[in-house]
């Protein structure tokens, strides 16, 4: 089975689309999908599909949607047992599926082999594995499902992982010396989020190295702007220092490629 979250809720058994058609049973799957390998009791259940509002049948109905995502399953891929995917246990269900049958879970992988990279200094590999976390997003966590209390703390939780491994992925690219790349990138999520102070950061010491001073400043300008507009507040400390040396074409802002280890083969 493979199923995908980071974008739309997609599910699929040896090729076959099992996604399911209904909301509230793509919405109780999508919910042992994020949590696979634990119990999710039924008053989880119905807390995510009606929240403060259930029916008094709502019990009811949750074992009713599990049969119907087990037939799904049956469907898919005759022979299969859906009761060994589906687990039934004390109290609620279990999805029982293999490691890497999910993408955030090898987005998490791959992001977490990102973050212990920088923090052996190997910017190369670090980069790469990032590259290769965020190329499995196509688009925002169950882009096309509208979530309950629960699933949206997960979306939460999937999108800041999402802005960390960004964050330091550049971050990593720039230490290589890879401004002129990051260039578009750049410009594009600072255009998607205008508050966004590392990423604005980025965008300026990108433009700076590439020789284009007057821009790096202007970008300076405009999330002061907006800040004071939106928030009432300046620029953090770290990027008015930032501010300040490209105002004074300050050497340090060229660091050269190599001056942090090398990366390792991998």
């Amino acid at each position: 089975m493979e199923i995908s979250v980071l974008g739309s809720f997609t599910v699929h058994i040896d090729g076959v689309n099992a996604t399911p058609t209904a909301v509230k049973q793509a919405k109780l799957l999508a919910l042992l999908v994020m949590h696979r390998g634990r119990t999710i009791s039924v008053k989880e259940g119905i807390q995510e599909l009606w929240d403060a509002d259930a029916p008094r049948s709502a019990g009811a109905a949750i074992h009713t949607y599990i049969r119907k995502l087990r037939e799904l399953i049956a469907s898919a891929q005759p022979g299969l047992d859906p009761k060994k995917i589906i687990c039934t246990r004390p109290g609620g269900y279990l999805l029982n599926l293999d490691a890497g049958s999910v993408d955030c879970e090898e987005f998490e992988r791959l992001a977490d082999r990102g973050h212990r990279a920088v923090a052996m200094g190997d910017d190369t590999l670090a980069a790469s594995r990032f590259r290769q976390a965020l190329a499995l997003w196509r688009g925002p966590a169950l882009a096309d499902l509208p979530t309950g209390p629960l699933l949206v703390i997960r979306q939460m939780e999937l999108e800041e992982r999402r802005r960390s491994a960004l964050d330091r992925c550049i971050s990593a690219e720039l230490r290589l010396g890879r401004h002129f790349e990051l260039l578009g990138e750049l410009v594009a999520h600072a255009a998607g989020d205008r508050t966004h102070e590392a990423l604005h950061a980025q965008l300026m010491l990108a433009l700076y190295r590439a020789g284009r001073r007057v821009q790096a400043l202007e970008v300076y300008r405009e999330l002061r702007a907006e800040l004071a507009g939106r928030l009432g507040l300046e620029p953090s400390p770290r990027v008015q220092a930032l501010q300040r040396a490209i105002l004074s074409s300050d050497g340090s802002l060229h660091r050269e490629v190599g001056e942090r280890a090398q990366g390792r083969t991998a």
